[in-house]
């Protein structure tokens, strides 16, 4: 191999560190979890070569370097085909639904829901049994942030204690950062604080917004305090990225204009500490119900995808056949989607939206999100289908194509995930969870 060969597969195995075995035979597949995630210990990054090394227990190099190209060239093209003004957001990182031009009138339809959710929302104990029916289908951009604080239990249902609780919460955030923040640069701390450091700027890199030095500062505060406050898990890769939905939408409070090139700066300083304090505070609630997934050796996880497979098996058996067939494991590429929510399979839009309805859905992040797991990979039945090795299977499912989807797209998505449930209500107990 030439120099720059040798570099390139340092690089890619680098997540192992170690090469690829040169013995022959079938080399020994891991074991338990930890030496599976040893192997991964980046395996939410976009475009990761470093997944491939995953496969190089099945390939031999030649393999793997060919796949690490192919994805490099991909990769390349890609960015040479977006376009390089830097004001023009790519497809995959606009928030505005690409069915939509602009920003169109409203229907008729979407007029009357909006009505109906401020109907809701304006009396003095809000109903949230019917605010969740509601908001399954999507909820309106303009009630959208009211409506998660409400759905998350951040907010109480009565109006009149709301601004109370606000002023209690936000307070008790920023006195958590003044108690603890400094301690980033202790010795028990620095680990923690680095890893976030360093994945704050990998977190969606296409959208401006996020990669403003305030912005970054803010996440960084955020995951510091959550993981000092939840020393059981502390900071885990892709906990980053659950921050961005609540911060968006509650941007989305302040400004009208759209959101991906909007400066933070030219924000009042309370608005931007009242958006730090309520995107903490709703992504705790969330993490709280599903924070096995993030403990020691990710139990949650591992159950999860496990389950998974279980109700492929039954929903599609030659999806799952074809996947045993090549050596995939599920865990290969479905590790992401549970420990990331799916978010870097689709664009921050769709997202926001799969939000909406796993906020108003019991157990939506921790039970439902199960079933939405399972409806995203068999949409993708005959892709899947067409791919005849391993490494052709697991480029494909690292890089499915969803650029250009929009509501449409993940209304379908949740309405087969919500069959499925119902289909699968009497199975066995793990599918409960």
């Amino acid at each position: 191999h030439s120099r720059e060969e040798s570099v390139r597969l340092a690089i890619l195995i680098k997540a192992g560190n170690r090469p690829p075995p040169t013995t022959p035979g079938k080399p020994k597949k891991a074991t338990t979890f930890q030496e599976f995630e040893s192997t991964t210990s980046d395996a939410w990054d976009v475009d990761d070569d470093e997944l491939l090394a995953m496969g190089a227990q099945n390939l031999n190099i030649e393999v793997v370097m060919e796949t690490a190209n192919k994805s490099e060239r991909a990769a390349l093209h890609r960015q040479r085909s977006l376009p390089h003004r830097p004001p023009v957001i790519p497809l995959v990182a606009r928030f505005g639904d690409q069915n939509t031009s602009g920003t169109p009138a409203m229907t008729e339809r979407e007029a009357s829901r909006l009505d109906k959710f401020r109907q809701i929302l304006a009396g003095p104990n809000t109903d949230l049994e019917e605010l969740r029916k509601l908001s399954w289908s999507g909820i309106p951009r303009q009630v959208r942030p009211i409506t998660w604080k409400l759905l998350s239990g951040y907010l109480p249902p009565n109006a009149e204690r709301r601004e109370n609780v606000l002023q209690r919460k936000r307070r008790e955030y920023f006195g958590f950062i003044q108690q603890y923040y400094d301690s980033r640069n202790d010795e028990h701390h620095q680990d923690t604080y680095r890893q976030i450091h360093i994945d704050i700027p990998r977190t969606n890199p296409l959208i401006p917004l996020f990669q403003q030095a305030s912005v970054q500062e803010i996440f960084e505060r955020i995951l510091f305090i959550w993981a000092i406050r939840h020393p059981a898990s502390g900071y885990v890769q892709g906990i980053n990225d659950l921050v961005t939905p609540f911060f968006v939408v509650f941007v989305f409070e302040y400004i009208e204009e759209e959101v991906e090139n909007f400066d933070v700066s030219s924000l009042e300083e309370e608005a931007l500490r009242n958006i730090e304090a309520d995107s903490f505070w709703c992504m705790s609630k969330l993490l709280d119900g599903i924070q096995d997934n993030y403990t020691f050796a990710q139990p949650g996880i591992q159950r999860k995808v496990k389950a998974l497979e279980e109700l492929v098996s039954r929903i599609d058996d030659s999806v799952h056949r074809h996947m045993h067939q090549y050596e995939v494991e599920y865990l290969q590429f479905a590790f992401r989607w549970m420990n990331n929510l799916l978010m870097r399979e689709l664009p921050l839009r769709c997202t926001i939206r799969l939000w909406d309805t796993y906020q108003a859905e019991p157990e939506g992040f921790s039970h439902f999100h199960l079933y939405v797991c399972a409806a995203f990979l068999v949409r993708w039945r005959k892709e899947i289908l067409e791919e005849k090795d391993f490494q052709g299977l697991m480029i494909l499912l690292q890089n499915l194509p969803t650029m250009h989807w929009g509501n449409e797209e993940v209304s379908v998505l949740l309405a087969e995930a919500y069959r499925l449930k119902f289909a699968f209500a009497d199975a066995p107990n793990h599918y409960k969870r």
